[in-house]
């Protein structure tokens, strides 16, 4: 009895000194993920260093600091860590999941999906297997399966802010943009400062054409984030949206010092110079946008329509053939080109054009607008009006369509309800040049 006891105590004491030894890595792991629920992701990463020292055969260690890596965009050193954590321990799940994660930023979504399909595997209710792959899943474009893994996420307990916010990336992918606001709303609602949730929240609501709301998210995005180029570029097109085209172009510029290869701030800035005048600035951010992204059918568009405003028909015809090769269903496209036949005098095809625009876009009103107009050439004033009438119908603040309208009212002789319109169109018009032309015409008509 007596030689047992001494073999009990012999026994706690050996657990007590392996728990001793134990304790510094776990120490430390536990400080790491202290640091990082408070996104200190350096401290974080400092203490996993410690914790890893201290025990290399920590799996645990390794993953921890793989996760604060991947927040820090620092991917091929996460993937590493987990690639050390599999080899220590083949069946961790949970090494897999955030490799996954660390794959999707890295850009390699069949990698990363692969690995969230091991995660779970081997543990079927990790729900943030299911959530990393979702953010696969979106990335590239497969908005359903982003969807319903993210629904399985939050089925499963998952209440993580990124959750709902690569749910949102679903719907906003879908056109589904107040569930998209929704799911943003409920991740800046867990974690107030993913600067992300904010600029894809704002990207909703300018796609809703809610460029006020737009803006101050994008606002809030720059606090939270300054060195985030996307938002200083979304932010731009929100501003050249409302005709705010100097803060458009100030954004754009500040969007490519920050990343000189961001696409989408060269064809913001374009569209932004296109719409002051200057045609050369645009024509050359769209050729910067295009080397950037060759296949990029809208900046072959917006090229085009900065040649037809340039007087240049044959250069945006080609520009526009070619946006027509990528994309055969985008309207603007067809609508630009027949712009660049009318330019040219060609009404017939133009109107062919239009007739195309609309049957590919029912609701656009440029196309409308733009088959007024050649109908007008045509001498075919009844129906310029109805086409004139319709693009009001579905945008009652196009200026232009107003000022196009007078003028088929002119040439009917219905002068009252030409100064109507001419007037109209200074009231609500952001554009100078245009308010000017309108008001010549104004005083042309009043006795």
């Amino acid at each position: 009895m007596k030689n047992r006891f001494r073999f009990i105590l012999v026994l706690i004491a050996l657990f007590l000194t392996a728990a001793c030894l134990a304790n510094p890595a776990r120490e430390n792991l536990k400080q790491g993920d202290m640091y990082q629920d408070q996104k200190q992701w350096d401290k974080a990463i400092a203490e996993y260093d410690q914790a890893v020292k201290a025990d290399p055969e920590l799996a645990q260690a390794y993953v921890s600091r793989a996760l604060a890596y991947t927040m820090k965009g620092e991917f091929d050193k996460a993937v590493a860590d987990c690639d050390k954590a599999i080899e220590l321990a083949p069946k961790f799940a949970e090494a897999y999941a955030t490799r996954g994660r660390a794959n999707t930023g890295k850009g390699d979504l069949d990698k990363a999906i692969a690995d969230c399909d091991k995660a779970i595997k081997l543990a079927p209710k990790l729900a943030q297997a299911y959530a990393n792959r979702g953010s696969a899943y979106a990335a590239k474009v497969e908005f359903d399966k982003a969807i319903a893994d993210c629904d399985k996420a939050i089925e499963l307990g998952s209440n993580f802010a990124l959750t709902y916010y690569t749910r949102g990336l679903g719907y906003n992918g879908k056109g589904e943009l107040d569930k998209a606001i929704a799911d943003y709303d409920r991740a800046i609602e867990l974690d107030p400062e993913l600067a992300q949730a904010y600029l894809f929240r704002g990207i909703a609501y300018a796609d809703k054409g809610d460029f006020d709301k737009a803006i101050a998210d994008f606002d809030e995005a720059i606090a939270l984030a300054p060195y985030l180029a996307a938002a200083y570029a979304n932010r731009g097109g929100a501003y050249a949206a409302e005709g705010e085209f100097d803060k458009a172009i100030a954004d754009c510029d500040r969007s490519i010092e920050l990343d000189p290869n961001f696409a989408l701030a060269y064809f913001t800035r374009g569209r932004a110079y296109h719409a002051k005048g200057e045609f050369d600035k645009a024509i050359a951010d769209c050729d910067k946008t295009i080397e950037l992204v060759p296949d990029f059918a809208q900046a072959y568009v917006n090229r085009g329509g900065a040649y037809i405003d340039k007087g240049d028909p044959d250069k945006a015809i080609a520009d526009l053939d070619k946006a027509i090769e990528l994309d055969p269903n985008l309207s603007l496209a067809y609508n630009n080109r027949g712009l660049a036949y009318y330019t040219k005098g060609d009404f017939d095809k133009a109107i062919a054009d239009f007739d195309k625009a609309i049957e590919l876009a029912p609701n656009l009103p440029q196309a409308y607008n733009s088959r007024g107009r050649a109908y007008y050439e045509k001498g075919d004033f009844d129906q310029a009006i109805a086409d004139h009438d319709k693009a009001i119908e579905l945008y009652p603040g196009y200026d232009f369509a107003y000022y196009c309208r007078a003028f088929a009212h002119v040439a009917k002789g219905e002068t009252a309800e030409a100064i109507s319109d001419f007037k109209k169109c200074i009231e609500i018009t952001r554009v100078p040049a245009l308010a000017e032309a309108a008001q010549q015409e104004v005083a042309k008509l009043e006795p």
